[in-house]
C-alpha cells in the first residue's frame, strides 16, 4: 500500500507522530489536534512497513471508541486490519485471562459482574457480617474496594494500611466479597486488570508470551490510566518499549475515577529515549478561545508546556456575562439561544455547568420559552430519581392516600420492605379505612411483618406524619428539608460517602432552593406538588427534535459545539467548593474549566452571578478566580444593566 495514502492530509507534526516506528513515543495531543487521526493512521502505517496486524495492540477507554479506531483503520487496509486487537482494558484482559487461567490451574469461564451483580453480592456480604447498610452502603463498600484494585491493593494489603474503624470493616467485606466472587466463579471489571498483572508477576512466561505476541502497543487517552492500567502496558512494553501513548495532560480530569496524571507527566522519566510530538495545531476553535483557554491552563505546575494554535484568524471575543441573579443567568443564556437559532442548529449549542444541581433554573428557563433541550449522560433535573422521591415525600404529607407516591418511596431508602409487606400494608388500609401513613404507624397491628419491618414501617409512618402536623405552621423548605431528614433519605446518601450519592445530595439541597423560592412567592405546599408534576411531564417532548444540549463539564469531554455557554463561574461552583482548600484538587478543576472552553468551535459565553438562591436564602457570590487569568482584551463584558 503507497504510504502516500496514510500520511496524504496530515501536518507535520502528525506526520511524525505516526512514522514513528521504534521505542517510546510520548503524543502530547491538545485539543481539536486529530488525536484519533493519528492513532487509526499509525497502526495503518505499521502494518504498511510490515508489521503484522496481530502484534498491535490499541488500547482505547470505550467500546465505541475501540469501534470506531478498528472501522477508520479497516478503511484504509481492508481485511488486513482485522487482526489488531483496538479494544478496551477490560476486553483485553478478559481475552487473555479466559486463555491463560485454564494452564495454571483456574477456571477461563468466569462470570463477568455488572454494577447491579456486584450491589448484590455486597449486600449478601454486608449482612453476612452484620453490617448496616445505612453505615456501610454496597455502593460506597464497592467504590472503596474499586480504588484499592485501581492500584493493586488486595484485602491483605488493605488490612496492613486500614486505620479507621470503617477501614477496618471495609477491610472485612473486602476479603469476603473476594472469596464469594471466587465461589461463584466471577470476576468484576476492576479484577480484570488486576488479575492479569498478578498473573503476569506471577508467571513470568505468560508475560513473556504477550510482549512477544505485542510487538507495539498503543494507549488512547493516557492521562485517564490508574494505577492497575498503568502497571499492564508497563509490563507489556518492557521487553521491546515500542509503546506510544496519546493523550493530554490539561484534560486529566477523572481523579474521582482513579486516574492519576503522574502517569503521563512522568512518561518521559519511565522511558528517557521516548521520542515527545507536540501536536498543537486545533481544527476545532477560534484562536481567541485557544488563547482564552491557554491563559487559563497555564497557571496550573503539574503540566507539560504547549499551546494550542490555529490556522484560523481571530474569532469573536469570549462573552462574560455577570448576572444579577441565577434566575437572570438562566434568562440570559435562554435568550442567547432564541438570537442564535436563526443561525446556528439548536443541537450544535451546549450549556454546561459543574455539578447536575445547577441545570434546574436552566431547565425551567427553557421550559417556560419552550426551548427544546436534551441532557447530556443524565436525566432531567425533575426527571431523577431521587427528585422525584422527595416530591412523593411531599405528595404523602398533602395526600395520605396516594398510593403511587407510597409505593415509590415506602422502600427507600432501604427498610426492608418488599413487594409482600407493602401489599400487606396497603391491604390493612383498605381494611380497617384509614389512610396510608397511618397503616404504617400501625404496623405493628398488621399480621406477617417481620419485626424488622414493622420497625421499619412504623419509623416512616411516623417521619411522615410528624413533617406532616409541623407543615402548616412552617415554611414549605423547612417541611421539605424535615421529611427528607427524618425519614433517613438525606442520611442514607450522606452515609454513602460515594461521588454519586454527592451529587444527588447537590440535587436535594437545589429541590430544597426551590421550594423556598417557591413559597417566598406565595406558593403552597399544594401548589408545589401540582406544578412539580406539571415540570415533570415530558410526554410532549420529541428526543428527535433539534435540541441544544445540557450537561456537567465531565459528560462533554470529546465532544464539541459551535457555540458553548459556561455557567456558574464562581467560587464554590468552578472551582467546587470541595476543591478549594486543595491546589492539586484546583489545578485539576482549571484543567476542567480548560476541557470546557475547547468544546467551543466558534462561540464561548461565560456568565456567573453576584447572588445565587441557596437553602437558606440569597447568598453573595464571588466570580471565580480562574476569569481573572483570562486577559481583558479576550472579553466583551456584559452586566444584566447593559
Amino acid at each position: 500500500m503507497p504510504e502516500i495514502d496514510v500520511l496524504q492530509g496530515l501536518n507535520p507534526k502528525q506526520i511524525e507522530a505516526v512514522t514513528h516506528v521504534e521505542g517510546p513515543l510520548l503524543i502530547l495531543a491538545g485539543a481539536g489536534s486529530g488525536k484519533t487521526t493519528v492513532l487509526t493512521r499509525r497502526v495503518a502505517y505499521l502494518i504498511s512497513k510490515g508489521v503484522p496486524p496481530g502484534s498491535i495492540l490499541a488500547i482505547t477507554f470505550t467500546n465505541k471508541a475501540a469501534k470506531e479506531l478498528k472501522s477508520r483503520i479497516e478503511a484504509f487496509l481492508g481485511e488486513k486490519a482485522s487482526g489488531v486487537w483496538a479494544m478496551t482494558f477490560h476486553s483485553a484482559c478478559a481475552r487473555i485471562l479466559r486463555t491463560e487461567l485454564p494452564g495454571i490451574g483456574r477456571s477461563g469461564r468466569f462470570t463477568i459482574m455488572d454494577t447491579d451483580d456486584q450491589v448484590k453480592l455486597m449486600r449478601k456480604v454486608l449482612k453476612e457480617l452484620d453490617l448496616s447498610e445505612k453505615q456501610y452502603t454496597p455502593s460506597g463498600v464497592l467504590r472503596s474496594i474499586s480504588s484499592a484494585k485501581d492500584n493493586l491493593i488486595g484485602p491483605e494489603e488493605y488490612a496492613k494500611n486500614a486505620v479507621t474503624f470503617y477501614e477496618t470493616k471495609v477491610q472485612q467485606a473486602y476479603d469476603l466479597y473476594q472469596k464469594k466472587l471466587r465461589e461463584l466463579d466471577g470476576m468484576d471489571f476492576d479484577d480484570l486488570i488486576m488479575e492479569t498483572v498478578l498473573m503476569f508477576r506471577a508467571h513470568p512466561e505468560i508475560l513473556g508470551k504477550y510482549q512477544r505476541k505485542f510487538a507495539h502497543i498503543l494507549v488512547d487517552e493516557y492521562q485517564d490510566t490508574n494505577g492497575a492500567q498503568y502497571e499492564l502496558t508497563r509490563l507489556l512494553a518492557a521487553a521491546h518499549r515500542n509503546i506510544a501513548v496519546v493523550g493530554d495532560d490539561d484534560q486529566s480530569i477523572y481523579t474521582f475515577r482513579g486516574a492519576d496524571i503522574r502517569n503521563i507527566l512522568e512518561f518521559e522519566d519511565d522511558y528517557p529515549e521516548c521520542r515527545v510530538v507536540k501536536l498543537e495545531q486545533n481544527y476545532r476553535s477560534t484562536q481567541v478561545i485557544l488563547d482564552g483557554a491557554f491563559n487559563v491552563v497555564r497557571n496550573n505546575v503539574r503540566r507539560k508546556d504547549k499551546r494550542l494554535w490555529t490556522a484560523q484568524e481571530g474569532g469573536a471575543p469570549i462573552t462574560l456575562y455577570a448576572a444579577q441573579s441565577g434566575e437572570d443567568e438562566a434568562r440570559f443564556v435562554a435568550s442567547e439561544i432564541e438570537n442564535l437559532a436563526s443561525r446556528v442548529p439548536l443541537c450544535s449549542i451546549a450549556i454546561l455547568y459543574r455539578t447536575n444541581a445547577q441545570s434546574r433554573t436552566l431547565e425551567e428557563a427553557f421550559l417556560e420559552r419552550g426551548i427544546p433541550y436534551s441532557v447530556l449522560s443524565g436525566r432531567r433535573f425533575y426527571d431523577r430519581k431521587h427528585i422525584k422521591d422527595a416530591a412523593c415525600y411531599l405528595r404523602l404529607i398533602v395526600n395520605p392516600r396516594d398510593v403511587v407516591a407510597f409505593e415509590r418511596i415506602v422502600n427507600e431508602p432501604p427498610r426492608g420492605l418488599g413487594p409482600a409487606a407493602v401489599r400487606k400494608i396497603i391491604d390493612h388500609a383498605a381494611v380497617t379505612g384509614t389512610d396510608l401513613v397511618r397503616a404504617l404507624c400501625s404496623a405493628g397491628d398488621i399480621k406477617g411483618l417481620t419485626s424488622p419491618q414493622r420497625k421499619g414501617a412504623e419509623g416512616l409512618g411516623k417521619a411522615i406524619e410528624s413533617a406532616a402536623q409541623k407543615a402548616a405552621d412552617q415554611p414549605l423548605h423547612i417541611t421539605l428539608k424535615d421529611v427528607l431528614e427524618m425519614t433517613g433519605y438525606m442520611p442514607y446518601l450522606e452515609a454513602a460517602g460515594t461521588a454519586d450519592s454527592q451529587e444527588r445530595l447537590e440535587d436535594l439541597r437545589e429541590l430544597i432552593t426551590s421550594a423556598r423560592v417557591f413559597a417566598e412567592a406565595g406558593g403552597s405546599i399544594q401548589e408545589y406538588t401540582e406544578q412539580f408534576s406539571l415540570i415533570s411531564d415530558q410526554d410532549t417532548y420529541d428526543e428527535t427534535n433539534d435540541a441544544c444540549v445540557m450537561g456537567t463539564l465531565h459528560s462533554a469531554k470529546g465532544l464539541e459545539f459551535d457555540v458553548v455557554f459556561l455557567v456558574g463561574m464562581e467560587e464554590g461552583l468552578l472551582p467546587h467548593i470541595r476543591s478549594i482548600d486543595d491546589e492539586y484538587r484546583i489545578e485539576e478543576e482549571r484543567r476542567l474549566l480548560y476541557v470546557g472552553m475547547t468544546r467551543a468551535k466558534r462561540l464561548l459565553y461565560m456568565t456567573f452571578s453576584w447572588s445565587r438562591e441557596m437553602i437558606m436564602g440569597l447568598g453573595r457570590s464571588r466570580v471565580s478566580r480562574f476569569i481573572s487569568e483570562i486577559p481583558r482584551e479576550l472579553l466583551d463584558v456584559k452586566t444584566w444593566e447593559d
